[in-house]
């Protein structure tokens, strides 16, 4: 029995902090001592709780002794558990102090509030571009790794990311649940019913910067672009050697190659008419400001690093002597 209740009495002679128990305290040291006492018997693990390890534990076991009152679902934690509940009552209570926007999670807030604050704490080693989620983070390594460990086991077909092996499986199964509410039609892929309707709404979200027409697709956009911007080598297409006759004396060893690696000169930028020019946007003016400009899609790009990046997306790596600013 404690002489003095509700006091924390003891004490973390490394940090300070105050615990009510002396075993929570004990708990708390090994986070400064990184000592890990509870070894799993099925693997090497080791944790600094015991608790934890009895959770781990249930991987190896299967055992999931929390069970949901409104479905069939069980689970290994009590947490989890309490965070699928709120998918049944619709509890939020995470709320966020800028929008008052809640959420089931507190995890989901935090990612929330990086909408407003702008921070992106994830960062690539490789080509330094940040994201908000780790998730991301991971999903992005591997288009510098390669990696695909998404296997279909019915055509062996690998895959970046799970969602693309959900999608490609439901090319065995003809499975298409995606419906349109207004002409019945079904898609297989949740991007494709969003596509379609724009049909029905007439909706065109991809605008042109400059000359304000609208797109339903991006990819629309995309060839229309090309009607304003001129590109290096046009004319070298059906060339066996291409040379550029710009001041860069930017050259490949083939035609085909030197297409691929196009750089789009922003002061060779074609207006269709004197109209046109005069409703230029305010981003139109910025991207003429832009160095480097994508071959293959358009895109124009400020930095080096983003469009070395942006070309390694596509699969393709140019070769060093065609890495070259804007002339």
């Amino acid at each position: 029995m404690r002489m003095h209740p509700g006091k924390k009495l003891y004490k973390c002679r490394l940090c300070q902090k105050s615990f009510l128990h002396g075993g929570y305290l004990k708990k708390h040291t090994r986070t400064h001592t990184g000592k890990r006492p509870y070894k799993c018997q099925f693997c090497s693990k080791s944790f600094a709780e015991n608790g934890k390890l009895n959770v781990h534990t249930r991987i190896h076991t299967g055992e999931r002794p929390y069970k949901c009152q409104f479905c069939t679902k069980s689970f290994a934690e009590n947490g989890k558990l309490n965070v699928h509940t709120r998918t049944h009552t619709g509890e939020k209570p995470w709320k966020c102090h800028l929008c008052q926007k809640s959420f089931s999670q507190s995890s989901h807030l935090k990612r929330h509030v990086r909408t407003h604050t702008g921070d992106k704490p994830y960062k690539c080693e490789s080509c330094h571009k940040s994201f908000t989620e780790s998730g991301h983070l991971n999903i992005h390594m591997r288009t510098h790794t390669g990696d695909k460990p998404y296997k279909c086991q019915l055509c062996q077909k690998s895959f970046s990311q799970g969602y693309h092996l959900k999608e490609h499986m439901r090319t065995h199964s003809g499975e298409k649940p995606h419906e349109c509410q207004l002409c019945q039609k079904s898609f297989s892929q949740d991007s494709n019913l969003k596509r379609h309707m724009r049909t029905h709404t007439g909706e065109k979200p991809y605008k042109c910067l400059f000359c304000q027409k609208s797109f339903p697709h991006s990819g629309n956009l995309k060839i229309h672009m090309r009607t304003h911007l001129t590109t290096h080598g046009r004319t070298h297409a059906t060339e066996k050697q291409s040379t550029c006759n710009k001041p860069c004396a930017m050259s490949s060893s083939s035609a085909k190659q030197f297409q691929l690696q196009r750089l789009i000169q922003p002061q060779e930028l074609k207006m269709e008419s004197e109209s046109v020019a005069n409703i230029i946007s305010p981003d139109a003016k910025l991207l003429l400001e832009k160095s480097f400009g994508c071959g293959l899609c358009g895109k124009m790009l400020e930095i080096e690093k983003e469009f070395l990046q942006h070309c390694f997306d596509h699969r393709y790596s140019p070769p060093d002597e065609l890495l070259i600013a804007m002339c």
